[in-house]
């Protein structure tokens, strides 16, 4: 993913700031503790895809 368009992406949720995890592909919201799927090289910026990172924090 070009650095170009991390740098505009945002959390459709709180307007926060994205880390790109590349080797789990996805883009992480720490303050909404959720992470969006990344397929084929686009971002999936919906709520009802994204992964909850508390759910794994107990693993």
């Amino acid at each position: 993913m070009e650095s170009r368009l991390l740098d505009i992406l945002v959390c459709p949720l709180c307007k926060g700031r994205l880390e790109l995890l590349r080797a789990e592909g996805e883009l992480v919201c720490h303050a909404d503790r959720l992470a969006f799927p990344v397929r084929d090289g686009i971002p999936v910026m919906l709520e009802s895809e994204a992964r909850s990172l508390d759910a794994t924090a107990g693993s």
